[in-house]
């Protein structure tokens, strides 16, 4: 029983943190702030989209530095 619990837990943090986690903290920071917004009456529609167009281009600059950072094996 408590293998399953483990397993649906890891799966969880996995689908919901993934690869970089510090995308998961600034999206949730995202939805605070689009909330805190939308609760003082103001359009907040805009927030998540402009930090998905902030994030996406960050994170994919990171993988491509660390990628190129590793020597390419030789084949053979």
């Amino acid at each position: 029983m408590m293998n399953r619990i483990k397993a649906f837990g890891a799966f969880w943090y996995d689908f919901i943190v993934g690869d970089d986690w510090r995308v998961a903290v600034a999206v949730v920071i995202a939805l605070a702030i689009t909330y805190g917004i939308a609760a003082a009456a103001i359009p907040a529609w805009w927030v998540l989209p402009a930090t998905v167009a902030i994030l996406l281009p960050l994170s994919l600059w990171r993988v491509a530095r660390t990628r190129r950072a590793v020597p390419p094996r030789s084949g053979g």
